[in-house]
């Protein structure tokens, strides 16, 4: 069972110092997808980086230049291109000067057109002036970030590792509030199992998600989050020896204990479950794969 870490008290608008380094403000735009809000992530002092500056909400701006006030921003640093994560990076650029690093989307055919939206949409304007796809250091006084490729709720996520605390911002690739969502054709469950099991080598002492309180103890909770998953995909293979099954028929069996409302969200997961263990060779499909196509053993 996932140890999941949900208590956070939210002052929207104020800055938070939650680590000798990292400052936080929180923006008011609470959701299913979002918890409490998006938490960006100032580091540093007197010459600092933000970390995911979110919606484009210009009370948020506000708020976080309210928190620089004096300072310089000379880097801002973005996980992956989703609404609630990106676009604000370009109006807080231009008040600040500041250099935008993340990784652009390699294919623009690559975005989620189902007909359930599973997240705040793409940002389809986000352009990094400096790609750290490849991975790649940006450091300021007293501070070190470097990029990870952690692929899988994305195909372009990143997450930032601070040398100086030995923490990692991990987006959305790992929250403590709740599990990912990686919904095809973006989203890759192969990709994603591969960056949970990258960031669980590394030994990180804590990590800050940009929704929802840090992850304290995070040998454990990474344990927990990879055996969920596995634990899922497990499910999917023994429904499938009492015969093929389609991904709409499983759903309301696999996740009868879920709120039905959620049950959208599931389908999209359990086909990026169904793309990977096809990969594998483990399952076979009749057709391109889908919610409706058949699947079976091999």
């Amino acid at each position: 069972m996932i140890p999941y870490v949900r208590q956070l008290k939210v002052d929207y608008g104020a800055c938070d110092q939650v680590s000798p380094l990292i400052r936080r403000v929180t923006a008011n735009n609470p959701s299913a997808f979002t918890f409490l809000g998006t938490g960006t992530y100032i580091i540093g002092r007197g010459e600092v980086a933000v970390i995911d500056p979110g919606p484009d909400m210009p009370d948020h701006l506000e708020a976080i230049l309210r928190a620089v006030e004096g300072e310089r921003v000379s880097d801002i640093l973005i996980t992956h291109h989703h609404m609630d994560h990106s676009p604000l990076a370009a109006p807080l650029k231009a008040v600040t000067g500041a250099t935008i690093h993340g990784c652009a989307l390699a294919d623009e055919a690559e975005r989620d057109t189902g007909d359930v939206v599973m997240e705040a949409a793409d940002d389809g304007a986000f352009r990094p002036d400096n790609s750290l796809c490849g991975g790649g250091t940006v450091s300021g006084p007293g501070w070190s970030l470097e990029a990870i490729a952690t692929p899988g709720h994305t195909s372009n996520h990143l997450s930032y590792a601070l040398a100086e605390e030995n923490a990692c911002f991990t987006g959305d690739h790992i929250m403590g509030w709740s599990t990912t969502v990686v919904a095809p054709p973006d989203g890759d469950m192969t990709d994603y199992l591969a960056s949970l099991a990258a960031i669980a080598a590394r030994g990180f002492d804590t990590l800050w998600p940009t929704h929802g309180p840090p992850v304290r103890e995070v040998a454990p909770f990474l344990a927990a989050y990879a055996e969920h998953r596995q634990e899922r995909i497990d499910q999917i293979l023994g429904a499938l020896q009492a015969g093929p099954g389609r991904i709409n028929d499983l759903v309301p069996r696999l996740y009868a204990d879920v709120n039905p409302g959620l049950w959208p969200a599931a389908a999209r997961s359990m086909l990026a479950a169904m793309i990977h263990l096809g990969r594998e060779g483990r399952i076979a499909v009749d057709g391109p794969a889908g919610p409706d196509s058949t699947y079976r053993l091999v």
